[in-house]
Formats: structure tokens, C-alpha cells, sequence
């Protein structure tokens, strides 16, 4: 065939393809965010469904710690009962003794009693939200096809149900495994771990033992975290009594897991993993940054933060890192915030606020000192950096022990650092070269996929502003009770048809029994 005739045909197919696909759609969204980290990786997805011509509006306190305005999506700013001053302090009490003594079985109900002081005074917003009328009826006159929201708090899974809108859930997980529960999700704990049990999936005897009493604790505490929840939502919402129910019915829960960090375990077919959402393309450091990591050499530089919230720490402490950075070659980029010293090592370089996945993706980065929070995890495996990791407090032990079980990292406590130790946990990441080759590893793995995380959250939010929902994706254990989800119906229905019949087996038997009885004696009376 000439070129003369494939080119007419090849314009005919495109103009053929441009007919068909009709026009695209922008839909409106209405986000619900949780503040602090949480925000940081929503923030992502809220920007991409901007770009791509949906009208994003996000609600946002009076008082917020790090929801800002932006040019991507418009935000509906509301009043709250409390102050940006009682915010912060309420949230610094979430971190109250974190550096001053390690914890204990004990403190179980302290750290429960912090959180739920901290939800208790986000649920008092969420009332005010609520309370307000004129801004929930402009709201629902706005006609929004969806709400994305962290079910972390109630208040954008109530603002769902009253407006009768699906509801798709962005989160890294829920207090005692509430989002496995809501989802009627099999969690058998012979070889999931329970949070803060310390165990791994490959458990002793001993362990499962463990991990079986923590599973009951676990459910005795989550009445306890959950009951401020469920009165907010058997106030708004009559026909349902506990948030338990009322996040089940989320169409899609986004879930920031990776099975290269998380345990493997069962999941539902409503539920995307999109871990390493957060880790975006490197974008270019400052000039000055940029200068003083490379003039690093092969030594190498190291990022330490301790995450959005902690960015201070005791002066002791403080001395030990620095006592310890002066010792070795390499650079260090540190984000602190706390009194330092006058005389700071010259190869340290501190900031209130890092460019952190930036740094990491640098050639020279050798070493990411953190505590151990899922959004720093996912950007360093995503580089392939080993880690030096310090749990704090809330799932952070939890995820420091996953790393260290992949021989990824290596796990010091806060609580009696030394500069010792700080030194010899630095030279083994950087000189012992299986840290590095194990990360590098779990990167591999973790960005072979054929979709990118950010693309599939978007994708699937997208699927049900398109459907009103994805009801198909929703398992019928939710319309059967506990006696029915166990089978206990059945068994107990098995268990009465096998009594029955060794009941009348053991009567035919005495029966017969007793009839061949009575025929014996009466012929020996005979002879």
C-alpha cells in the first residue's frame, strides 16, 4: 500500500477515536482532611484530581496546623470551639514525656487517654462543622459527587451519609485494626501480628499466645477509643449506632500499604494499595543545599528529621547527635527547631523544615535518621537509603520493627542514646554494605508495579464519581451477624442432625439389644 492511502486512513482512525471518547466530565469533590502528617499525602491526590478538571473543595478549621490554602482547590474555611494556641497544646500533650522514659505496660491507658483527649477536641470541631447551618445547606446545594476523607476522624464519613454521597477513604490504617473490622476483613491473629506486640508474621508458640491475649486487649481498648465516635454518630445519624458501621459502608478504602514494608495478609476487593504515594519525582534543592551536600565528597551526606509534629527534642539528647556528627565524615542536614549550642559542627547544617524525599534522592544521601512514621519510611525505601531509626510513640515500633526484620535498619531507643551507640549504629548503615544492598532491594521491588500509586488513587475515585459508588465491591459478611459470619447456624444445624442420628442409632441399638435379650431368656425357660 502508497503512503497516499495510509495517511487518509490513519487520519480517518484518529478522527474516528476523537468522536468516541466524548467529552470528559469534571466532577466535584468534597474533602474532609484529617490535619498534621495525614494532610501531607492526601494533599497529593487532592492536587491531581484538581489538574485533572474536577472542582476539589476542602473544609478547613479556623485553627489548623498545616492545611494551608492553595491555587489547586478552593477551601470552605469553618469555625471551631477552640483556639490555634489550644490546638497546639493539645497536640504537644500527644507528645508529653516521648524522649523522657520508654514505655511501659502501664502507660497503655496514659497513651490512650492523650489520644483520645486529642480526637475528643477534633470531634468538637467536627459539631461545629455540623452545627452549622448555613455552610452544611450551601454545601449540599452544591451538589458534590463524592467525599474523600481519612476515616481517622468521624467527620467526613457523617457528612457522607447526610448528603448521600459515596464516601472513599485515604489512609494509612486505624487504631486497633478498626478499617480490617468495618471491612469485615479476616485478621486471624495466628499469624497477623497485633499492633505493638512486637511480633513478626512467623510466630513461636509462645508468641501466638501472646499475640492472642493482646488481640482481646486490643478489643477492650477500641470501646474505650471509639465511644466519643460513636456518640457523635448516633446524635447525627439515628439509623446507625457505632462508627464501626458507619465507615463500613466506604466504597474504596485507599490504603497506603506495600507488602515490601507490611506484613503480608488478607485484604478486601474495596481495598487499593497505593503505599508510596508520597514518594513524588525529585525535584531540584535550593542552591545553597545543593552546595553543601555536594561539597560532602564520597563521604556522603545524612537526613535526619524526626517527622512533621516532633521537631525538638531535650538539650541532652540533642548534645549526644551532635557530639556523635562530630566524629564522622559525612555531611548532616538536620530538621530542628529546639535551642542548639553555639559551637555546632561544621558539617551540620540545621533547618526548620527539609525537602526531605528531595534529599533522599540525592546520589550522596548514605543514612536516614528518623522515628520511624510511614510517610519518611515509604520515601526512603522508596530511594533505597538505609535507615537509623527511633520510635516514638503510636505505630512507629511497629514499623521500625518490620524494617529491622528485612535487615533494612537499625533501631535504637531515645530514652538512653549514647554517643557511642549513635556512632557505632552509623558506621555499620554506612560501611557495612548489606544495609544498603537490602534497601536497595525493597526499592526494587516497590517501584516495579505497573501503575503508579498516585495514578490508581485517582483512577479509583474517579470509578466511583463515574458509578455513584462501587456497591459491587462490597462482601456480603456485612448483612450477616456474628452466629451467621462463624457458620455457628450451620455447625449448630450439623451438630443437632448428628445427635439425631446417634441418638436413634443408640435407641435401635437397645432396642434390638433388649429384644434378642428377651428371646434368649424365654427359650432357656423353655429347656
Amino acid at each position: 500500500m502508497s503512503n497516499g492511502v495510509w495517511f487518509p486512513t490513519l487520519g480517518l482512525l484518529a478522527m474516528l477515536c476523537c468522536f468516541s471518547m466524548g467529552p470528559v466530565q469534571g466532577g466535584k469533590v468534597l474533602v474532609m482532611p484529617v490535619d498534621g502528617s495525614h494532610w501531607l499525602s492526601m494533599k497529593i491526590l487532592v492536587k491531581e484530581l484538581s489538574r485533572r478538571g474536577h472542582e476539589v473543595v476542602v473544609l478547613v478549621p479556623e485553627s489548623s496546623l498545616l492545611i494551608q490554602s492553595s491555587e489547586s482547590f478552593r477551601t470552605e474555611i469553618y469555625k471551631v470551639p477552640y483556639t490555634k494556641a489550644e490546638l497546639d497544646g493539645n497536640f504537644n500533650t500527644f507528645q508529653d514525656d516521648v524522649f523522657l522514659k520508654p514505655p511501659e505496660f502501664a502507660d497503655l491507658m496514659v497513651n490512650l487517654r492523650r489520644l483520645v483527649n486529642f480526637t475528643s477536641l477534633q470531634v468538637k470541631g467536627c459539631e461545629s462543622l455540623l452545627d452549622n447551618k448555613p455552610l452544611m445547606n450551601r454545601l449540599r446545594e452544591q451538589g458534590f459527587d463524592l467525599v474523600l476523607t481519612d476515616p481517622f476522624l468521624p467527620c467526613g464519613s457523617v457528612l457522607a451519609h447526610m448528603f448521600s454521597i459515596p464516601a472513599v477513604y485515604f489512609l494509612r490504617g486505624l487504631p486497633c485494626e478498626l478499617d480490617m473490622k468495618a471491612n469485615k476483613c479476616p485478621s486471624p491473629p495466628s499469624y497477623i501480628p497485633v499492633f505493638f506486640s512486637g511480633n513478626t508474621d512467623s510466630m513461636t508458640f509462645p508468641e501466638r499466645v501472646k499475640n492472642f491475649v493482646m488481640y482481646g486487649v486490643q478489643s477492650y481498648v477500641c470501646t474505650i477509643l471509639y465511644l466519643h465516635f460513636d456518640d457523635l454518630v448516633s446524635r447525627y445519624i439515628g439509623e446507625i449506632s457505632t462508627y464501626q458501621e458507619l465507615v463500613s459502608h466506604g466504597a474504596i478504602w485507599l490504603l497506603r500499604y506495600d507488602f515490601i514494608f507490611e506484613w503480608p495478609r488478607p485484604l478486601m476487593p474495596n481495598m487499593v494499595l497505593i503505599g508510596g504515594i508520597n514518594c513524588a519525582k525529585r525535584a531540584p534543592l535550593p542552591a545553597d543545599l545543593e552546595e553543601f551536600v555536594n561539597g560532602s565528597g564520597d563521604d556522603g551526606f545524612i537526613v535526619f528529621s524526626m517527622g512533621s509534629v516532633v521537631s525538638t527534642m531535650p538539650e541532652e539528647k540533642a548534645k549526644h547527635f551532635l557530639d556523635a556528627f562530630r566524629k564522622i565524615p559525612q555531611r548532616v542536614v538536620w530538621r530542628y527547631t529546639g535551642a542548639l549550642p553555639d559551637d555546632i559542627p561544621k558539617n551540620v547544617r540545621v533547618m526548620k523544615w527539609l525537602p526531605q524525599n528531595d534529599l533522599l534522592a540525592h546520589a550522596k544521601a548514605k543514612v536516614f535518621i528518623t522515628h520511624g512514621g510511614s510517610h519518611g519510611i515509604y520515601e526512603g525505601i522508596c530511594n533505597g537509603v538505609p535507615m537509623l531509626m527511633f520510635p516514638l510513640f503510636g505505630d512507629q515500633g511497629d514499623n521500625v520493627n518490620r524494617l529491622v526484620a528485612r535487615g533494612a535498619a537499625v533501631k535504637l531507643s531515645i530514652f538512653d542514646i549514647t554517643t557511642e551507640q549513635l556512632l557505632g549504629a552509623l558506621k555499620k548503615l554506612i560501611y557495612d554494605k548489606r544495609y544498603k544492598a537490602k534497601m536497595m532491594e525493597l526499592s526494587a521491588i516497590h517501584l516495579d508495579r505497573p501503575t503508579e500509586p498516585l495514578d490508581l488513587a485517582a483512577f479509583w475515585t474517579e470509578f466511583v464519581m463515574r458509578h455513584k459508588g462501587a456497591s459491587h465491591l462490597r462482601v456480603g459478611a456485612h448483612d450477616l451477624n456474628w452466629f451467621q459470619y462463624h457458620s455457628l447456624d450451620v455447625l449448630s444445624f450439623f451438630a443437632v442432625i448428628l445427635i439425631t442420628v446417634v441418638w436413634m442409632t443408640v435407641k435401635c441399638c437397645r432396642f434390638c439389644f433388649r429384644k434378642c435379650c428377651r428371646k434368649g431368656t424365654a427359650k432357656r425357660k423353655s429347656e
